[in-house]
């Protein structure tokens, strides 16, 4: 899917979206971009689910609403260093009112709270744009075992994605998102991240809470 004529492709990593964002660029339209260029891809099997209609203009509101305060733009960044960037979440890490699945319909379940480390990035201005697809329960490295489809590397769709985190690498590589969430146990995020030519970082444990993680 392309973005119409006339119009500039959306920023690609965190920085170019918090240069636009800070330089006093309005995010909304590469924001637009982004979710039409999700919605468009299901073929492709990064997706689980994606923000609703509903739950998406929630989130612009309160962008809206953030933009709006009282400070600079840099002092709005400073504040939110991650105002107006999209990311994606693998879909064994909660977002509240979103199904969880870990790629098992089976094992659906509804959390009422978000994941702390998603909490934490959506009070840092970030906008969460869907679920992405992974290897059931986490398990494996391809990317390949899921009801939900077969996530492709971005550079040659017969080869395989890596895994777990299949669809939270392709998204990025993809330029859905800017990042994503994933896990790592044994390569988990940075199988993936190295098949897609992505960065993937693994913290110390204890770093970032697990806590609404599968």
């Amino acid at each position: 899917m392309s973005p119409p004529l006339g119009s500039s492709p959306p920023p690609r990593s965190i920085a170019q979206w918090r240069q636009l964002v800070a330089g006093g660029g309005d995010p909304l339209p590469g924001l637009q971009q982004c979710r039409a260029a999700a919605l468009g891809s299901g073929e492709l099997a990064l997706w689980i689910s994606l923000a609703t209609d509903a739950q998406w203009q929630a989130q612009l509101e309160q962008l809206a609403a953030r933009l709006a305060e009282p400070l600079s733009r840099a002092e709005l960044v400073q504040r939110y260093p991650l105002l107006g960037v999209p990311f994606a979440v693998k879909d064994n890490i909660d977002i509240a009112g979103v199904p969880t699945t870990a790629a098992c319909k089976a094992f659906e379940r509804l959390p009422a709270r978000h994941a702390t480390v998603v909490q934490r990035l959506l009070d840092a201005g970030a906008l969460w744009l869907g679920k992405t697809n992974l290897d059931q329960f986490a398990t494996g490295l391809v990317g390949t075992r899921s009801p939900y489809g077969r996530p492709a590397s971005v550079f040659d769709a017969t080869r395989i994605s890596g895994g777990s985190s299949s669809g939270s690498a392709v998204a990025v590589a993809r330029g859905q998102v800017a990042f994503a969430l994933g896990t790592d146990t044994a390569g988990s995020g940075r199988v993936p991240a190295g098949f897609n030519q992505l960065v993937g970082l693994k913290p110390t444990p204890g770093r970032v809470s697990t806590a609404g993680v599968l």
